[in-house]
């Protein structure tokens, strides 16, 4: 720190001297320069708009108006965010169906593109799609630890029209009893509400439709995306592509436990891990098998099966049946939430304090945040919510018993999903602990129960390369892949919500996916650096 603060001190001096000697006056601190930067940078960049300026798409259907939604007079949003709708729609034509999914659908900002509709859910599974639109990816956002909500620079609402969906049947406002036991149950429940959505809101069948989602709920999109591929009339709309981010997408074995070890040495110090546990722990990498498994087995192109350490698990390599002494996921976090009491698994750079949450959960810890955003009378009249006691991930199973017992996406419907899309986007962010990055791109390569081969070939025929995604403006933000419609993109600096940590990743690769750019484009580049209100607030401060 001090070395820094010497350079810094000299960079200023100098900079001074030669401004003072042109007649210009010197900036007077560090502050200044990045402020002039900040400035700058935001006034040489296109702008997106956010304002709203009308509904982009009416609905003719009389019952619609019953889920209309002011743009005015949603709680402490302070400004116009234009019309939306949402409700409880149920998941099938019965009409004494009680099971029924909320939603709340929002139209693009953009007349431009009316012709396009993503479809987003959040993790858990049970996890509510409100914590995306209100904290990742919405047209207005309320981050941890401010005040009141503000306008979303990066909302997808300014790519497509956008649903977000709270489901499965138990998450959120949704209603009715959970009777599901796989992924397949879960995509035909989903498609039974997007009929019934379509009925309602008929001007969006036959839009393209593309399906986006993070963590936990990977295989239930991978599930849906292959359900509505193979049930081309089950819903009015053309299927074209899936995003999905720091996701689930095999055995938690392979997921956490084998890339823990060089995660926890490339992030010793910031997991505040001492020597004598970094000696235990790689002694316990290498009795287990972990170590240098990827350097071994996920090679580019793979060389058929990659074996699994039989030493590690018993039964189905999922997270209970881990062996305690191969557990090193359990045992970095043990560690690292010792040392740090609020280490965050969803991004590894939180430290103490915790931040305020308008939602409750703004780490891997809940606050005492009272009430609850989505909990106040005045939100669940405003959006026509029930009158429940919502939470931000379900204190119910929305499997019978809990048990899911379907098999890792990338090891069943991902190929087949890949073929049929025109594009399919998987992120990684490379400081999330819930689900590591190395550990996706193993199951990128994987042949377990069944290849991960689509267009005729096993895995990724070429490494990814480093330092190859960039947006001009923030420079290399990590690396990139695309092979056979498939895109891989990690970003260094990200935790596990991609939408809240690099909006302006998740932004550009929406718009790729979304066929508007290449992702080695960057003429709409500078538009994504944040803004001056997104960074400070009402503006910069001067410090003296």
């Amino acid at each position: 720190m001090k070395l820094f603060a010497w350079s810094l001190s000299l960079g200023l001096t100098c900079a001074s001297s030669v401004l003072a000697g042109s007649g210009v006056r010197p900036p007077r601190s560090f502050q200044d320069l990045q402020r002039k930067a900040a400035l700058d940078r935001r006034a040489a960049s296109p702008v997106i708009e956010t304002r709203a300026t009308g509904a982009s798409i009416t609905f003719s259907n009389p019952k619609a108006n019953d889920f209309l939604v002011d743009g005015t007079k949603i709680p402490d949003v302070d400004f116009d965010v234009g019309p939306s709708w949402s409700g409880l729609m149920p998941i099938s034509s019965n009409p004494n169906e009680t099971r029924k999914l909320f939603f709340w659908f929002w139209p693009t900002t953009n007349t431009q593109y009316t012709n396009d509709l993503v479809f987003w859910t959040n993790g858990g599974p049970g996890c509510s799609s409100l914590e995306g639109l209100l904290q990742e990816n919405g047209p207005f956002t309320w981050p941890t630890g401010t005040a009141k909500p503000i306008r979303n620079q990066w909302a997808w609402t300014n790519l497509s029209h956008v649903l977000w969906v709270e489901q499965p049947v138990g998450t959120g406002f949704s209603q009715g009893v959970p009777n599901i036991t796989n992924e397949d149950e879960l995509a035909a429940q989903f498609a039974g509400f997007l009929a019934q959505f379509l009925e309602v809101f008929s001007e969006l069948k036959g839009k393209n439709f593309y399906a986006a989602a993070l963590g936990l709920t990977i295989p239930g999109l991978g599930d849906i995306a292959n359900y509505l591929y193979t049930h081309p009339k089950a819903v009015d709309l053309n299927l074209t592509g899936i995003w999905i981010t720091d996701p689930a997408v095999s055995y938690d074995l392979v997921t956490k436990e084998i890339p823990l070890l060089p995660f926890a040495q490339k992030w010793q110090h910031v997991l505040g891990l001492n020597s004598t546990f970094m000696t235990q722990l790689k002694q316990s990498g290498d009795a287990c098998g972990y170590t240098d498994y990827y350097e071994k087995y996920a090679t580019y192109p793979p060389n058929g099966v990659l074996p699994l350490p039989g030493q590690a698990y018993n039964g189905v390599p999922d997270f209970q049946n881990i062996a305690p002494q191969c557990n090193l996921w359990a045992q970095v976090y043990d560690a690292a939430s010792t040392v740090n009491p609020n280490f965050n698994i969803y991004r590894i750079f939180d430290v103490w304090p915790v931040l305020w949450d308008v939602l409750g959960f703004p780490g891997s810890y809940n606050n005492q945040q009272s009430p609850i955003y989505f909990n106040r009378t005045e939100v669940q009249d405003a959006i026509h919510a029930p009158h429940i006691d919502w939470s931000e991930c379900s204190s119910i199973d929305v499997f019978v018993n809990g048990t899911d017992r379907s098999i890792p996406t990338m090891l069943s419907v991902m190929p087949n999903v890949i073929d049929k899309s025109e594009r399919t986007v998987v992120m990684h962010g490379g400081i999330d602990f819930v689900f590591i990055a190395e550990g996706t791109k193993i199951a990128i390569q994987s042949n377990l129960h069944r290849n991960m081969t689509w267009g005729g070939k096993q895995g990724f025929q070429n490494p990814i390369q480093p330092e190859s995604f960039v947006i001009e403006g923030f420079g290399v933000l990590g690396s990139m892949h695309q092979e056979r419609k498939l895109t891989y993109v990690e970003v260094d600096l990200s935790g596990h919500m991609m939408p809240q940590f690099a909006p302006w990743a998740a932004y550009k690769t929406m718009s790729f996916l979304l066929g508007r750019e290449n992702l080695t484009d960057h003429k709409n580049d500078g538009a994504l650096y944040p803004s001056n209100y997104e960074l400070f607030g009402s503006g910069l401060r001067r410090m003296l």
